[in-house]
């Protein structure tokens, strides 16, 4: 099954500062550049996340809506708010598991998302790309998108994008 990634990082490779924030994001003007970002959704049939980004994009009070499914790796009920529009379900186990309880559901493409679960599904070699657009900031501190994995991970090259404000964006998909 192809996992996708679609992620920012700050220039150090950071995701989030340590709290979780996004602040730093450039806010995407209305009707503007959405770097990809509407062509990679079009081929996704779910989201997978973990409870921190969970609960950081809902605290988001709805403007971020992915408009997919959205399953959250936790083993904590969901909170009685929710600000995300879509059916939210509670998941947890392996990678593995998650994915074939998501291929049990129809869901094929799944787009994985927050640090931690991206290293857990790079550590069990389930991700098949990654796009990762660096932002031109330096926050010294933070959330990072890799971590410690068991084996090198190969990725081939697929494409590099500059654009006016500064953000650079690779796609690259694992070599097997």
């Amino acid at each position: 099954m192809p996992n996708h990634v679609f992620i920012a990082t700050s220039l150090d490779g950071f995701i989030a500062r340590p709290d979780g924030t996004l602040d730093w994001l450039p806010v995407p003007e209305p009707g503007g550049e959405d770097f990809g970002y509407a062509t990679f959704m079009s081929g996704i049939d779910a989201i997978v996340m973990g409870r921190g980004t969970f609960d950081v994009v809902n605290a988001m009070d709805g403007s971020w809506q992915y408009g997919k499914p959205i399953v959250v790796l936790t083993s904590r009920p969901l909170p009685s708010k929710v600000t995300l529009r879509g059916e939210i379900v509670a998941m947890s186990g392996t990678p593995a598991e998650i994915v074939a309880a998501c291929a049990a559901r129809g869901w094929q493409q799944l787009y994985i998302d927050g640090g931690v679960t991206i290293q857990r599904f790079l550590a069990e070699g389930l991700i098949e790309r990654l796009i990762v657009t660096r932002v031109p900031v330096l926050l010294g501190s933070g959330l990072p998108l890799f971590g410690a994995l068991p084996q090198d991970v190969h990725l081939e090259h697929l494409r590099t994008e500059s654009y006016a404000n500064g953000l650079v964006q690779s796609e690259y998909r694992r070599r097997r």
